[in-house]
C-alpha cells in the first residue's frame, strides 16, 4: 500500500470513527463533555486520532481535570444522558485551551 493510500485509508477510519460516535449520542469536538474517574464534568477538545494536551489511551485520555485540579483518566460522555444541570456544569468548567 502506498504512503498515500495509507494516510486516505486513516483518515477515512478516523472519519468513520467520528460518525459512529456522534450516531451513539456523543459530541466531539471542540466542546466535548468529558467525566473524569472521581465524576467531575468538564468539556474540553476530543478529536479521535488526536491528542495535544493529553495521553491518549485507547477510548480514554489521561488529562488534566480542571473541576478537581487533579490528573485522571476521562472519557466522553453522551449528551442525551446528561441532565440540563450536568450540560450546564461541563460548559462552565473548560480545560485549558491550545494557545
Amino acid at each position: 500500500m502506498s504512503p498515500a493510500a495509507r494516510t486516505l485509508a486513516v483518515a477515512g477510519a478516523l472519519v468513520g470513527v467520528t460518525l459512529l460516535a456522534r450516531r451513539a449520542g456523543y459530541d466531539l469536538g471542540a466542546h466535548t463533555p468529558v467525566r473524569c474517574r472521581q465524576g467531575h464534568l468538564f468539556t474540553t477538545i476530543w478529536i479521535p486520532g488526536v491528542s495535544v494536551k493529553s495521553l491518549r489511551l485507547g477510548w480514554w485520555r489521561l488529562q488534566f481535570c480542571p473541576v478537581g485540579r487533579h490528573w485522571s483518566l476521562v472519557s466522553p460522555v453522551r449528551r442525551p444522558a446528561m441532565t440540563p444541570e450536568q450540560r450546564s456544569s461541563a460548559v462552565e468548567h473548560h480545560d485549558v485551551r491550545i494557545p
